[in-house]
């Protein structure tokens, strides 16, 4: 079926009080296990490909970009089309001309008022081109390159009053927030702080999203969404469902040289994981 817009998902989720979920792609793979996970599920869900991503494919945009958006169109599940933590202004303004519905915009790593500045240039530039801009404001942490950060340092949480100040000058669509998660968790531990989500969703007027949710276990998800989150985004749970398939692969097979026997199985494990969230959120 057609793409369908971010934006529209996020709204129609948050409209029903329910969540959508948001996956990382990095491979052909990712993209064809986040469309088979959710035909399985019954639910739409953000086909997302971060910086990142295009850095490992060479810094170029167009090729996982195109490869994304064909899977898309071919599944029976409505999926959207998302570049996510954008940091580059050149890869911003790709967006728009591979189709992309929506960008996360990330000034997190900048002062409050850089961060304000960037991100209000950045919503302008989308709002003109109908793009859907997210932004980030506390510091979820661990991204690969950033230091160690612990999620419940002083100081790290993003605060209600600034978040209300900030989506108001920024003119930003979704507020990805710092409220217990962290990038790249391997495993499922995270405590979230429930009361922190519900006092930023009544401060701020549009949808909260959640980095880290792959180390976030279920039912502080489901809680999290009562909370008030909306979007909530998946991207290591992938990685280790793949990785776990390709080396039980090669250590059951030591001269095995078809990528297909690996890549296939690994496919499978990613769906089946895809289609795990999406059951959380209904």
């Amino acid at each position: 079926m057609p793409l369908v817009s971010t934006g529209e998902l996020v709204s129609e989720a948050r409209a029903a009080g329910h969540g959508v979920a948001a996956f990382n792609v990095i491979t052909l793979e990712h993209a064809e296990a986040v469309a088979l996970g959710a035909e399985r599920a019954g639910t739409p869900a953000i086909l997302q490909i971060s910086e990142n991503a295009v850095k490992f494919h060479g810094g170029r945009l167009s090729a996982i970009a195109a490869a994304t958006a064909a899977v898309a169109r071919a599944s029976s599940a409505p999926l959207s089309l998302h570049l996510d933590h954008v940091t580059d202004a050149e890869l911003l303004r790709a967006a728009h001309p591979e189709g992309f519905s929506s960008v996360m915009f990330d000034a997190s790593k900048l002062s409050y008022g850089e961060n304000l500045k960037a991100t209000a240039d950045a919503v302008r530039w989308g709002h003109e081109r109908g793009i859907w801009v997210e932004a980030e404001l506390g510091k979820v942490g661990g991204k690969e390159g950033e230091a160690p950060l612990d999620a419940h340092t002083p100081g790290v949480r993003t605060d209600p009053a600034e978040a209300a100040a900030y989506v108001a000058e920024t003119g930003v669509d979704a507020l990805a927030v710092a409220v217990g998660s962290s990038h790249a968790m391997t495993e499922r531990t995270a405590s979230l702080d429930h009361e922190l989500i519900a006092a930023l969703a009544a401060a701020v007027p549009v949808p909260l999203v959640l980095h880290g949710s792959s180390g976030v276990p279920d039912d502080e998800i489901r809680q999290a969404i009562t909370s008030g989150m909306v979007k909530i985004n998946v991207g290591t749970a992938l990685n280790a469902a793949f990785t776990g398939e390709v080396r039980a692969y090669l250590g059951a097979h030591e001269t095995g040289v078809d990528p297909r026997k690996y890549l296939a199985p690994a496919r499978e494990a990613m769906a089946g994981t895809v289609a795990g969230f999406l059951g959380l959120l209904k």
